[in-house]
């Protein structure tokens, strides 16, 4: 039986992607192995969001080489769209496929040999006007299901490569999702996580919504937990709002990309919506369920961010209610509207301002785990971790982990939270043997694994 390998770089919405042509292979008869193995097919599904996503790609393509020098190498996903040839110029690439071909991998590939020039086939994505099904159920991925229910997007923010990589604004039949939804069911899984480019924007094509759809998954049994991925701040309207607040399979714990704590780059950038109304949807949520999970994206260094705009994002993000977010360093990426923009920040000064953020970031997940302290959480357990250890999270998104003698991944239990520490919550089970009164730093817990 042959061997191939399957990585993948960026979002959940990859990750949803590569595990469908993970399970191709296997259909194919391929054995799947780790990267690290030698093998003889490797695909790599590929992001183009930052320039750093574009040297890891290179860099892992170098990295098969030297692990499997006759590796047929296949590469995918956004960067391939977006700059084939420069992907074909790397040595050891045999096969690079676009947004519309990477579904159909045996279609182009003849992996019984290498290829003496790489071969390209990337296709206009323009035009595009149907989604096709991505599902995690068949990856490593026990308890939880990432499932693509959109792609493409139709909002040219000014920073942004991805409508020119995915296209347009596109969902996935909503017939298609609730037959994964209830095979899921069927297969154990307890939380499905609905991804895409644009969640928010699902349906609007077809008549249909969002809030049509979380009606229709919660009514399907087996299935404990609905997240949603992300959602832009001016498509998470009262409606869908109060729908998400009250229903109890829908987890509380909201992604809304930011992207900058002041008006004036917003515009810049292209976004829909000003701080005000961010601030209003956090505080809607916040007033309604105090202890919800709120993550957000910002992006620094956008050009023409002063030290007086940096200072208003930082304190913007300070004074919201957010549990934690992502900061991401502005990088220059080709045939986008702000490559062009004059004021360009200094990378040290980028640099700076991002690492200020994080640990911003930092300190705003352990003042969120330390709020938790004392609480009893729904955790789903995903991982064993060494022989007594169990790691899950809470539909707030907040990593907890347990001693326990027993097996207990893919079940969601309560678990009373002892105590927060680094960027984990540490509980117990209400049968275990440690009490509040018996602190873990008084017990074996010191010698908790690293996570």
């Amino acid at each position: 039986m042959k061997k191939a390998s399957v990585h993948t770089l960026g979002c959940k919405l990859n990750f949803a992607e590569t595990s469908t042509i993970a399970k191709q292979l296997r259909e194919e008869g391929f054995e799947l192995v780790d990267m690290s193995v030698q093998s003889d097919l490797f695909v790599l599904n590929t992001c183009s969001v930052t320039e750093r996503a574009d040297r890891e790609c290179r860099q892992i393509i170098r990295r098969v080489r030297r692990q499997s020098p006759n590796a047929y190498v296949v590469v995918m996903g956004c960067y391939a769209q977006l700059q084939p040839e420069v992907i074909a110029s790397i040595d050891g690439v045999d096969l690079v496929l676009g947004t519309n071909e990477k579904f159909d991998l045996f279609a182009f590939a003849d992996v019984r040999r290498k290829e003496p020039v790489p071969r390209i086939h990337v296709s206009s994505i323009a035009g595009a006007e149907s989604a096709a099904m991505a599902s995690s159920a068949d990856s490593s991925e026990r308890t939880r299901v990432f499932l693509k229910i959109q792609d493409g997007c139709d909002y040219g923010c000014a920073f942004c490569t991805i409508p020119l990589a995915r296209g347009a604004s596109r969902s996935v039949p909503m017939a298609d999702i609730l037959a994964q939804v209830c095979a899921a069911a069927r297969g154990g899984y307890k939380e499905i996580v609905l991804t895409g480019v644009n969640v928010g924007d699902y349906g609007k094509k077809r008549g249909l919504s969002l809030l049509r759809l979380l009606e229709d998954i919660v009514r399907v049994e087996g299935i404990e937990r609905i997240r949603i991925s992300s959602i832009e701040p001016n498509l998470l309207d009262d409606e869908l709002m109060d729908f998400w607040l009250e229903e109890p399979k829908l987890c509380k714990h909201f992604h809304i990309p930011l992207q900058s704590g002041n008006d004036r780059t917003l515009r810049s950038m292209r976004r829909r919506y000003l701080t005000d109304f961010y601030a209003n949807r956090v505080q809607r949520i916040v007033s309604h369920s105090p202890n919800v999970g709120i993550g957000a994206d910002v992006l620094v260094g956008f050009p023409g961010e002063t030290d007086e705009l940096f200072e208003q994002t930082y304190q913007f993000m300070r004074d919201l209610p957010l549990t934690y977010f992502h900061v991401f360093t502005y990088s220059e990426r080709p045939n986008t509207p702000a490559i062009g923009f004059g004021n360009k920040v200094e990378p040290r000064i980028r640099a700076e301002r991002s690492e200020r953020l994080r640990m911003l970031g930092k300190r705003k997940r352990r003042a969120f785990h330390d709020s938790l302290v004392g609480r009893t959480c729904q955790v789903l357990f995903e991982s064993e971790i060494g022989n007594d250890w169990a790691s899950g999270l809470t539909e707030e998104y907040a990593r907890v982990v347990v001693k326990s003698v027993s097996t207990l991944v893919n079940q969601i239990l309560p678990v009373q939270i002892l105590e927060a520490r680094n960027d984990k919550c540490i509980g117990i089970l209400p049968d275990g043997e440690i009490s509040m009164e018996h602190s873990t730093r008084n017990s074996s817990c010191e010698v908790m694994p690293a996570i």
